[in-house]
């Protein structure tokens, strides 16, 4: 049963580090519409949404347990990442729904016309600006599990298969 549940934990947090891992290079990409082009912010940023479930989900236990514990007895970055994490929520829903109003492609695309307005585009860009903040603040209270997770699954795998294959290489 132990050996069943760490290899669901172990499943578990490779899928977070992929899904955060996805989300960020989607962020990258969105942040700068110029470079990417309008269609390509829109539609990917339009899919994020999905990405942003998943991310959810695969972190409800954790989200479940500091609501219930919150007022109670709590670690003080727990807190503080439980009310960032509270932000980045609210700044991209600010996010989501300014970019849908101001969709210049996806939206008319899907046939929804949205009347213009300039309020939308400076909510828009004034709550990415904050996520960009927030997601600096957020990637650095999670710098440590990054650093792990990462050299856990992809640079250790790496070093081994380039050491067995050294070691095959020997033995010919």
């Amino acid at each position: 049963m132990t050996n069943e549940v760490s290899k669901g934990a172990v499943s578990q947090t490779k899928s977070k580090w992929w899904v955060d891992v996805l989300i960020f290079i989607g962020f990258l990409i969105t942040m700068d519409p110029h470079t990417s082009g309008l269609a390509i912010h829109e539609w990917l940023s339009l899919s994020m949404i999905g990405a942003m479930v998943v991310h959810l989900l695969l972190n409800w236990d954790w989200i479940a347990e500091i609501t219930r514990r919150f007022l109670g007895k709590l670690g003080g970055q727990n807190r503080i990442n439980y009310i960032l994490n509270w932000l980045l929520f609210i700044d991209g829903t600010l996010i989501m729904i300014s970019g849908i109003m101001i969709s210049e492609v996806a939206m008319p695309l899907m046939g929804f016309e949205l009347p213009l307005g300039f309020a939308w585009r400076r909510l828009h860009d004034m709550s990415a600006n904050i996520a960009l903040l927030l997601l600096g603040i957020h990637t650095a209270l999670h710098w440590n599990w990054i650093v792990n997770t990462f050299n856990k699954y992809l640079i250790q795998p790496v070093v081994r298969l380039f050491s067995a294959k050294q070691k095959k290489d020997v033995s010919l």
